[in-house]
């Protein structure tokens, strides 16, 4: 029998913003730079024993997205330092604890958002996920897992102190809705800019994080993503689930924010080169994989499950 390694968490949150190609004088470029936060200082364990077959989980990094409104771009929060602070992962065939090399995902009800009911988001969420799944270049298989009411999911939200469970349930779980102090505890007032956060669970052994394929990325276990429920969500108006859902499942699917950003010192406004839907601030709806997100989104699944 194949040794499963243990399970690592790697905190990834992401985040859009207003984006148009017009790069004038006026424009001046943003860097973002990744902030680091010690989870032992926090008061954190950061290896948490799971009822997974013996299986652990530990907390590295979080990558937000944000509203364009409050001029803050994209950032790379890092909880644990594992030596190399890299920011990529994912998924390895023959790793998947579901036992299939098909991407599932799952989402969570019972964490609704105060706005819509349950059936608007979950229909939402699952046109995002076909969407991602219906990229020509890819053959993922998505499959949806049933949500269970009598389930609760969340080993992030159980890690921070917010309840939850260590239990796995696909390979990409929608967690639900959560209140302001979820997100104030990421960054201070994030409660008021981030929209919605993925974190990255991934393998790790006694050596810490593993990499299976040997393709200088670590192995993914699952991914979690968190919606902020002190925003309004809308059904095809700002903010729109099925937009924000398409951002967060393209972490959930290993691709990173594209694109540079520039403020526009003269109006205040941040405008993106390319417009693409992993900019890193919303921008509005936007349902569609555009050509940049399509050749991320190929770079990382056009040979899978042969890599």
């Amino acid at each position: 029998m194949k040794r499963i390694p243990q399970l690592f968490v790697l905190l990834s949150i992401g985040l859009i913003m207003a984006c148009e190609s017009n790069e004038q004088s006026s424009l001046v470029q943003i860097e973002v730079q990744p902030e680091f936060k010690d989870l032992e200082a926090l008061g954190i364990n950061a290896r948490s024993a799971s009822d997974i077959e013996g299986l652990q989980f530990a907390l590295y990094k979080a990558e937000y997205l944000t509203i364009g409104e409050n001029g803050e771009m994209g950032n790379t929060v890092f909880f644990m330092d594992t030596g190399n602070k890299q920011l990529d992962a994912d998924f390895v065939p023959g790793t998947s604890i579901d036992g299939t090399n098909d991407i599932s995902y799952y989402i969570d009800e019972n964490r609704p958002s105060a706005d819509l009911d349950v059936s608007t988001t979950s229909e939402a969420i699952d046109r995002a996920m076909n969407t991602w799944d219906n990229v020509r270049c890819s053959d993922l298989n998505v499959f949806k897992v049933p949500s269970n009411s009598m389930a609760n999911t969340g080993f992030i939200s159980a890690l921070f102190g917010f309840g939850g469970s260590l239990d796995y349930f696909g390979d990409v779980v929608h967690c639900g809705w959560m209140g302001p102090d979820f997100f104030n505890f990421l960054r201070p007032g994030g409660a008021n800019g981030i929209l919605g956060v993925t974190f990255t669970i991934i393998f790790v052994d006694e050596n810490g994080p593993t990499d299976i394929d040997n393709n200088g990325k670590n192995d993914v276990a699952f991914r979690e993503i968190y919606y902020n429920d002190n925003f309004p969500w809308f059904d095809g108006g700002n903010i729109d689930v099925e937009t924000v859902a398409l951002h967060e499942a393209g972490h959930g699917l290993s691709q990173a924010h594209f694109g540079k950003a520039f403020l526009d010192n003269g109006t205040g406004k941040v405008h993106f080169a390319p417009r693409a839907v992993m900019n890193a601030t919303y921008s509005g709806v936007q349902t569609d994989i555009l050509r940049t997100d399509n050749a991320g989104h190929c770079s990382n699944w056009a040979d899978w499950a042969n890599n």
